[in-house]
Order: C-alpha cells, then structure tokens, then sequence
C-alpha cells in the first residue's frame, strides 16, 4: 500500500491476482499434505484419471476374454485387435483438441462434467455388444467404434481435470496437486487388474468345474461396468462446479483490450495523470460483462496471435513432441503386455481357459504393483523439490536404460531379473515424463486447457502409433528391436525437455502479463 501510494500507480495486474487467489502458501506444513479442500479438488478430478487409466488398460484383459467367447481360444484377427485396443485412443485425440478448445473459449464451468456423461454414454453402450447376434469380426467392430466414442470423453478429461486442478491450485502446491490427479493413472490400472480377478474368482465354478467358457461373456461386462460406479458418483460434482477467480480474471478483457490499457496507464503515468483520471479510462468498471463476451467471440484470434509467436510455439512443440515420444514407448508397452507376461511366465499358455485368464490377471497386478503406482507418488512427494524438468529428463533417460537392458538381454534375462527391469522401466516412465504435467503449468489460463488438450493429443498419436503397428512390426523386425525404437524414443524425448523452461514457482499468467507491458512499451 505504501508502494501505492508513494507511486500514486495502481498496482501491477500480477500483483493483485497472486494475493486475490493466494498463491503463496505461508504454512510450513510438507506440500504432498493436503488440505480438505484440495481432498474435494483431488477427488474431482482425479476420478477422471482413474477411469482414464481403467477404461483405456481393461482392454487387455478384454480382448483376452474375447478370444475365448468369439474365436474358440484362438488369437484375435491382428487388424480387428489393432482397432479395437486403439479405439479409445483414436477418439481421445478428438476429446483432448475439442475439449481443450471449448474449455478456455466456453469457460471450464460450461465444459466440464459433459466428458463424464460421455465416457457413461460409451461404456454403456459397450457393454450391451451383442455377442449372440453378431459375427466374432462384426462383435469387435461394434466394440472398436463404441471405444472411439469412449475415447472422446476419455481424451476430453486430460485438459479439462488438468486445468481444473491448475486453476484452483496454490503456486506452492500446483506441481504436487496435479501429480496427485495424474497418479489416479496408476490407481485405474491396478483397480482394473483386481476387478477382472474377483469377477474371475467368482465365475470359477461355472467357467472351471461346469466347463461353461461362453460365461466368461459376463466376466468382462462386470468389469467394464464397475468402472460406472465412480463415474457415477463424481457427476455432480462435476456439473456443480463453479468457475474459478483465475480463470474469471483471466476472461476480463481481450488482450488487445488489455495492451491499449497498460498503453494508456504508462501513458497517463508520463503526463502525471491522477488514479481517478486511469480508473476512468480503464476497462470493467461498467462494461466487463461486454468485455467478457468480446473476448470470447476473438478467442480465436487470440489463440493465433499468442501461438503465432515463436517463444509460445516453441514450448508448444516442446510439450506436444515430448508427450508424442513418451507415448509411443509407454503404450507400446502397456498395450500390449502379454510380451511381458510371456517374459516372467504369466502369459496363461497351460490350463484351462479360466486358469489361463486367471494367471494372466495376476500378472498384470504384478506388472502395475510394482512400478506404475510407487513411480507416481515418487513424483508427488518430490516434484516441487527437484523441479518438473529434472524429472522428466532423468524419467526419460533412465526409461531408455532399462528399455536399453531389455531389449539387448531379451532372451537371456532370467525371470526374475526381467521382472525386476520392467519394474524400474515403469517407474521411471511415472518417475518421470508421465506424471509431469508440463501443459498445464506452462501456458497462462487463457490458452492453458488448448495447449495442454493439444499436447495430449499429440500423446494420443504417438500411442495409436504404437498399438496399430507394435504386433506387425514385432513380427517383422523381432521384439528386441521394437525395444530399440522405444529406446530412441525416448533419449529424443529427454531432449526436447530442453525446449522448455521450469516451472516451479513460475506463474505464466504474470509471466503472460509481462509480456503485454512489453508489447505495450514497444507500440
């Protein structure tokens, strides 16, 4: 205030916006502990993620089962399997570029909760596949398309629970917040692996001692379903939600609006003009709501202009590629695991069709549990303390080691040691690249939920990539050699990083702020 008043300027807009949303935190409490606030938020939008991970992983298990109710214990046509494992992924590139868009134009309130009553739409619809009516190939198209439909809404919560929690988050505790929501990954996965093996627990006497394979149609209708219960439970929640200060403040004005008011403030401050005379002549004392609809009819245009900028461009490329590289190698994995399985002896190859469906299962609990969920929360406690970049750098390259290992000792590991690699390799994937949430903390509020909706998409791609050709190329090239691509994959993913900046404790609205004064300055 002193300030102020010695200046007799008002305030600068960054200033103001950190102490109206209280972005420093003076609690000396550790920042992984949350409030019950930041609980509520957590629980918002971490659902999203959770089902994210749930409904894009359960396919495996499904597919599995498929094989035994359509084509009698034999393999999936590779093309139709292709399809329908990269079903969701197709539609989240759709989701993700949509939803970002429609977010930052429409307002988070106006968009959020309807990429909810999507995903319940689409699981519902893919669970009433009629696999008594239809031919095997016809049922996995059916599925397939059902799961491009569930992928928009999948895809559409990546920028919408993203910008969600960055919006509402202290600056202190942004980076661990949105780690938080990303680790919901982990949880979905895991949750998914032990459904599909109580329901299969269940199922044992009709499917094992009663030989009724046909039952296991069942199986995997209970476990998609389950998925139904918390999406259910966060509807509300969701369509509830009311808009955040951050992102109101941020709608106030367009920027051109804005760049003629900071023109006028510097000059009014050379004139000697009074605090009455710039109040007077400053936008949002009688026309914001004017303003707010003007600035959403020029979105667009904004849009452009921001990205049009190398500096903006250059950290849009940065996160896009980064995320692409990740997800060639992280769904080339996990999309298809029954490699890994094969690996350490839970690929189900003897026994009957239930035992071999129930020992897959606990391999995939094994493959989660033992590096997916710890990575995530090695990230939570530790990302405001060595920085997003660090992580992500070391994610990536200790991810190409491991691969490295694998892909050179893929014959030769024993069991246990190839265990104990694709362990570490799917820590440091969630240790790393997969949990720092790059988009949704480097660009300002206005365009965040686009570039980070953007980014994912490019994600998407890079796994569609990977499950369309990861089973011809394997047969082509051998898996090693796979291994080897997911290897430079990801050595080139540790050196985008470098395109971007770090941003523990940067603010990109101030930063975005300071940029206008600059433009104002020069013009």
């Amino acid at each position: 205030m002193e300030s102020q008043k010695a200046h007799d300027t008002p305030a600068p807009a960054p200033t103001v916006r950190k102490s109206a949303l209280e972005e420093y935190e003076q609690s000396g409490r550790p920042v992984w502990i949350l409030t019950k606030t930041e609980l509520k938020l957590l629980g918002i939008a971490g659902v999203g993620f959770f089902l994210d991970a749930y409904d894009l992983f359960i396919i495996n298990p499904v597919a599995t089962m498929l094989k035994y109710r359509l084509y009698n214990g034999e393999d999936l046509p590779a093309g139709l399997e292709g399809f329908m494992k990269a079903g969701a992924n197709i539609g989240s590139v759709v989701g993700q570029f949509l939803f970002g868009y429609l977010a930052d134009s429409l307002g988070r309130k106006a968009i959020y909760g309807k990429e909810l009553m999507l995903i319940i739409f689409a699981t519902i619809m893919c669970m009433t596949l009629p696999t008594g009516s239809l031919s095997p190939d016809s049922c996995l198209i059916y599925l397939g398309v059902w799961r491009i439909i569930l992928g928009v809404g999948v895809g559409g919560d990546y920028p919408m629970s993203a910008s969600v929690t960055s919006d509402r988050s202290n600056l202190r505790k942004r980076g661990t917040m949105l780690a938080y929501v990303f680790s919901n990954q982990g949880w979905g996965s895991l949750a998914g692996s032990l459904v599909t093996i109580i329901v299969l627990a269940c199922y044992k006497h009709t499917m094992d001692v009663d030989g009724k394979t046909s039952k296991v149609d069942g199986v995997w209708r209970i476990a998609v379903g389950v998925s139904l219960v918390p999406a259910f439970a966060t509807l509300y929640q969701r369509l509830t939600l009311p808009e955040s200060t951050r992102f109101l403040k941020s709608q106030e004005t367009s920027d051109v609006d804005d760049i003629e008011r900071l023109k006028r403030e510097a000059e009014s401050s050379e004139n000697g003009s009074s605090n009455d005379e710039k109040s007077a002549g400053a936008p949002g004392n009688g026309t914001q709501s004017v303003e707010v609809q003007d600035d959403k009819k020029h979105h667009f245009t904004e849009l452009k202009a921001y990205f049009s900028e190398w500096r903006h461009l250059k950290l849009l490329l940065g996160t896009s590629i980064c995320w692409f590289l990740l997800d060639i190698a992280f769904y080339g994995i996990n999309l298809n695991q029954n490699v890994v399985l094969q690996q350490i002896g839970f690929d189900g190859k003897d026994g009957s069709p239930w035992q071999k469906l129930f020992k897959t299962s606990t391999g995939n609990i094994i493959i989660t549990a033992l590096g997916f969920v710890p990575g995530y929360y090695a990230s939570v406690v530790l990302i405001e303390k060595l920085g997003r970049k660090w992580i992500q750098v070391q994610g990536f390259l200790l991810a190409a080691l491991f691969l490295g290992i694998l892909a050179g000792r893929f014959d030769t590991l024993s069991k246990a040691g190839f265990i104990v690699c694709f362990a570490f390799l799917q820590f440091f994937f969630n240790f790393g690249a997969n949990t720092c949430c790059y988009p949704a903390e480097v660009f300002p509020t206005k365009f965040r939920a686009f570039a980070h909706g953007l980014s994912a998409a490019c994600g998407k791609a890079g796994a569609i990539v990977s499950a369309l050709a990861f089973n011809s190329l394997t047969k082509k090239i051998g898996t090693p050699n796979v291994l080897w691509i997911f290897v430079g994959c990801c050595i080139a993913g540790a050196g985008f990083t470098f395109l971007l900046p770090e941003v523990r404790g940067r603010d990109a609205d101030e930063v975005y702020e300071a940029e206008k004064q600059e433009a104002a300055r020069s013009a």
